[in-house]
């Protein structure tokens, strides 16, 4: 048996299969992961003695928050990797993340104004959390209008690469920002270094729509990816040979 290597998949006509395989499996996990996080917030998760009812916005907007800034860093990474080695299928994935990504930062800020309407008395502040974080829609806004801008393939992906590897020093400054600064924003309520700050079953949702939110990136991105991936190897023959249309031509 062929042993799988970490490029196996790295040509987009194999990705593209694998992909298709795991999409509908990600979009069952996504679904039944997210019914039973909403379940276990909002109906089992007992109220805040602090926040009432209104914290619960949580479970929606600290996986929204936090995912989205990791998107931005895989999406960096994938577009660096791009760049640098000139790998297609990097580049695509890159171009596949960052809608993505910019859907959950808008959550993130959404869902944040909700919270923080009932809990600070205001639904925005120019603060350094809140402020950094704006940017990084900004940010996706930015590198998914450059790579549209451009037709060339090959120059849009470098030039959105450039524009993401700068734009990745912002993600620690929105993560560390509540340390540096004095915000309006509360700290972290879940840490790796200390116990959990809240109820097991508050945490159990958390968990849930977290795994739920990333179950829905994936399905999302892959599905997005086999669209770039179809659309950019148009001319090759594995592409002609699916459509029905016969081999390439010479």
């Amino acid at each position: 048996m062929t042993n799988l290597r970490w490029s196996t998949f790295a040509a987009p006509s194999r990705f593209y299969r694998l992909a298709g395989r795991l999409v509908p499996l990600f979009w069952v996990a996504a679904v039944v992961l997210a019914a039973a996080g909403l379940w276990v917030g909002f109906g089992i998760a007992p109220t805040d003695f602090q926040q009432g009812d209104a914290y619960r916005i949580i479970f929606i907007h600290v996986p929204a928050a936090s995912i989205s800034m990791l998107l931005y860093m895989v999406m960096a990474f994938w577009a660096a990797v791009g760049w640098a080695a000139n790998v297609r299928l990097a580049s695509m994935m890159a171009k596949a993340i960052a809608p993505t990504g910019a859907l959950l930062t808008f959550i993130g800020l959404w869902t944040g104004a909700l919270w923080g309407k009932p809990m600070w008395g205001t639904w925005w502040v120019w603060d350094a959390r809140l402020t950094s974080y704006f940017i990084l829609l900004l940010l996706y806004i930015g590198y998914i209008a450059l790579t549209e801008a451009i037709d060339d393939v090959r120059r849009a992906a470098n030039a959105g690469a450039l524009l993401a590897l700068v734009g990745a020093v912002n993600v620690p400054i929105i993560y560390f920002s509540v340390r540096w600064w004095n915000t309006l924003h509360q700290g972290a309520t879940i840490s790796m270094t200390a116990a959990p700050k809240m109820a097991s079953t508050m945490l159990t949702a958390m968990l849930l729509m977290t795994l739920a939110f990333w179950a829905y990136s994936f399905a999302v991105v892959f599905t997005r990816a086999r669209a770039i991936v179809l659309e950019q190897e148009s001319d090759t023959e594995w592409v002609r040979t699916l459509a029905g249309v016969g081999p390439a031509r010479a």
